[in-house]
């Protein structure tokens, strides 16, 4: 049984690590994100109903468009 314990704490681990990634980008989104044409509110939503799938969307799309359009 030593192998399923190894298992369990990888899943853990890996489970810990999305967790704080998506947290941070909904952090950040209603922190840092307009509210012009309610932007924020869409990727709130998007980041909460799709779990990590939303956290890097928001990661990798709207990020660096905010930083470029708005400077943070």
């Amino acid at each position: 049984m030593p192998g399923n314990s190894l298992i369990f704490i990888i899943f853990g681990f890996v489970f810990l690590l999305s967790f704080l990634l998506w947290a941070w980008t909904l952090v950040d989104c209603l922190r840092k994100e307009t509210d012009k044409g309610n932007t924020r509110l869409i990727w709130v939503i998007v980041i909460v109903f799709t779990y990590i799938v939303g956290a890097f969307l928001y990661y990798l799309i709207r990020q660096p468009k905010r930083v470029k359009e708005l400077g943070r």
